[in-house]
């Protein structure tokens, strides 16, 4: 079985959501990665979003376009990133689903791509910019890896295209929370809960919920209604201000900011 849907098949059972922390590989580099991963897990973390930095993101806002231009800088490429994936499956076993563009995937090949994710130790691809109506070779082939292919659902999603993206996800849905891209809120819209009970009434698959997520009190509200709540540009934010301090520094704050997370969803 693969690793997410287990999680979530525990975490049901426990009637807790799953805390997904999102961030960019290779910032401020791939130890800091590797060490941040183990230290989230530490936490209490359930899944792991790895974004693999790209030059031209699509929903990103501007905190975790600033951190894939620093990765991108260092000159981390797919390749290292799947190396390090490695490295962390020799320590643990927490499910790690990648945010990539649908570009790099079709230049490897889908194919290939999805075979050396998988020998590395992902499980799964979250891809902002894939047409979902024009890839049933890409979700067959996952479905035949049991690798799973996270599709996205926005507020403006149209009720008909909520029901086939529905049909076709493969490990849980991302339900983006808010109009626009990536970033801290303040507030979330007024409608989000209703349109998370409404998304969840058209399917059984887990339903995660992220963008504009940014703190305690926000995790907690979205957790009361989803499966899953993710936390991205808040975290890459306390990444890029301890960026310059030692090692173990950075690990600390932004496992402290981590954890608090995690006590606003699971308490």
């Amino acid at each position: 079985m693969n690793r997410i849907d287990k999680k979530f098949q525990e975490l049901k059972a426990k009637k807790k959501p799953a805390f997904i922390p999102f961030i960019t590989a290779g910032d401020p580099d791939l130890k800091t990665t590797k060490d941040l991963i183990l230290e989230f897990e530490r936490r209490g973390a359930d899944i792991i979003e790895l974004g693999i930095p790209f030059s031209d993101p699509i929903a990103d806002g501007p905190i975790i376009q600033a951190s894939y231009y620093r990765a991108l800088m260092k000159g981390i490429k797919v390749a290292h990133v799947l190396d390090m994936v490695s490295e962390v499956r020799r320590k643990s076993e927490i499910p790690i689903v990648s945010m990539v563009s649908y570009s790099t995937v079709f230049k490897k090949g889908y194919q290939v791509f999805i075979e050396n994710a998988m020998r590395a130790g992902l499980d799964g691809l979250t891809i902002p910019d894939l047409p979902v109506e024009e890839n049933h070779e890409l979700f067959e082939l996952a479905k035949k890896y049991d690798f799973k292919i996270v599709c996205f659902i926005a507020p403006t999603t149209t009720e008909c295209r909520m029901t086939m993206i529905a049909q076709k996800a493969q490990g849980f849905l991302y339900y983006i929370s808010v109009v626009g891209i990536t970033g801290i809120r303040d507030k979330l819209p007024d409608d989000v809960i209703q349109n998370i009970r409404k998304l969840k009434q058209m399917t059984k698959i887990p339903v995660a919920v992220g963008f504009g997520v940014s703190t305690a009190e926000h995790a907690k509200m979205i957790g009361t209604v989803a499966d899953g709540v993710i936390v991205g540009s808040a975290i890459m934010r306390e990444i890029e201000k301890h960026e310059k301090a030692p090692d173990e520094k950075l690990i600390q704050c932004v496992g402290e900011l981590v954890g608090q997370l995690i006590s606003g969803v699971k308490g």
